[in-house]
């Protein structure tokens, strides 16, 4: 296994965020000084240079693929230090909506999944016992700015503005079967409701939280937390788990296809921990070393391969079921700022310290 250069190209500032189209045609970069590129994956073209906002960026989100022909363009959103979300045609690299949500910065964003539910044709018509069609949930669009949580349609309209959090919301992230999103803050985290937007559960938790992810089978939700710690929760079983012993705050969080494999930074090492069956409380995790604190990890989409990145500027490539895991090192000139895999997984976008995005073949 081995990492080639693809293509790599320069921003004006820190690489804030990434982010590949559904289709894996584009790559979005957000520069924290404002602006936001998009790059073709065959060669880096800049195929569009989009204003992004005013004193700074700082997250971007695409529509998922599933939507209905009239939302099927590549449509991109972006939050800003201005307060606002802006919406974009990515094709067209067109503005299409702005929804300012106050004075705060808009840092964190997130579409609601692509699932639906299969509904059989009306009996009598062609093909009826084969036919199918896909009702979609409602394409909307998680937006938290300081306290406030708003969900916003693809058209910028306003679905829900949600009761503010007690604390800056920290965290976002949406439950994989779409049922519900989770918003953390100092001292808890809410699930709310997809449908009616009312909170299905509250979890405290008495420490600060960075960052939240859902295992792909949407049984686990995991926080990376300030106190150093993990904390898991089976929401339906109303069950809580912790892991603690790190030796800084946890930022970086990664669930593999599988559900079974968790990759937590926290340290010069990365943890995987075993989720399967009743969970990583008790057993020892695997231990992937590097030689500096651990600042991003990232597991394919559908492949078992697990990218991690150092502060050295080292990204190493592994497979934590393996009795020898590291597949591949490569040395970067700059810190990693962000690791993307493409949605195909053939290829690593890397956002970095000094504004360079570097992407990457991952080969045989």
């Amino acid at each position: 296994m081995q990492l080639t250069k693809h293509w790599a190209a320069t921003l004006d500032d820190y690489v804030i965020d990434l982010a590949w189209s559904p289709d894996g045609s584009l790559l979005a970069a957000a520069s924290a000084g404002g602006p936001v590129s998009l790059f073709t994956r065959t060669d880096g073209a800049r195929r569009h240079e989009l204003p992004g906002h005013e004193n700074g960026s700082n997250a971007l989100a695409w529509i998922p693929s599933f939507q209905p022909s009239a939302l099927s363009l590549q449509l991109l959103a972006t939050g800003g230090q201005d307060g606002a979300v802006k919406f974009w045609d990515a094709a067209a690299g067109q503005h299409t909506a702005t929804v300012s949500l106050g004075s705060a910065w808009v840092e964190h964003l997130a579409w609601r999944p692509a699932v639906g539910r299969v509904i059989p044709n009306a009996p009598g018509s062609e093909n009826s016992d084969q036919t199918r069609r896909i009702k979609d949930n409602p394409p909307y669009l998680i937006a938290a700015a300081g306290k406030t949580l708003t969900a916003l349609r693809a058209d910028g309209s306003v679905a829900h503005h949600f009761k503010d959090a007690p604390k800056t919301i920290s965290a976002v992230a949406w439950q994989p079967a779409g049922g519900c999103v989770a918003v953390s803050y100092f001292g808890g985290v809410c699930l709310w409701d997809a449908d009616d937007f009312v909170p299905q559960k509250e979890f405290v938790y008495a420490n600060g939280i960075h960052a939240l992810v859902w295992s792909p089978d949407s049984k686990w939700l995991v926080s990376g937390n300030q106190d150093p710690s993990v904390h898991l929760w089976i929401p339906e079983q109303d069950i809580e788990l912790q892991m603690s012993g790190y030796e800084s705050k946890v930022k970086e969080l990664s669930f593999d296809h599988t559900s079974r494999w968790l990759a937590t930074g926290g340290g010069k090492d990365c943890c995987i921990w075993d989720c399967s069956g009743n969970g990583p409380e008790g057993r020892e995790p695997g231990m992937l070393p590097h030689d500096a604190k651990v600042c991003a990890v990232a597991f394919q989409h559908t492949h078992g391969l697990l990218a991690t990145a150092s502060q050295d500027g080292t990204v190493q490539l592994w497979s934590p079921e393996r009795k020898q895991p590291l597949r591949a090192t490569v040395k970067m000139p700059a810190t990693a700022t962000k690791l993307v895999w493409s949605p195909d997984d053939t290829l690593l976008a890397i956002g970095s310290e000094k504004g360079i995005v570097y992407v990457l073949k991952c080969e045989p």
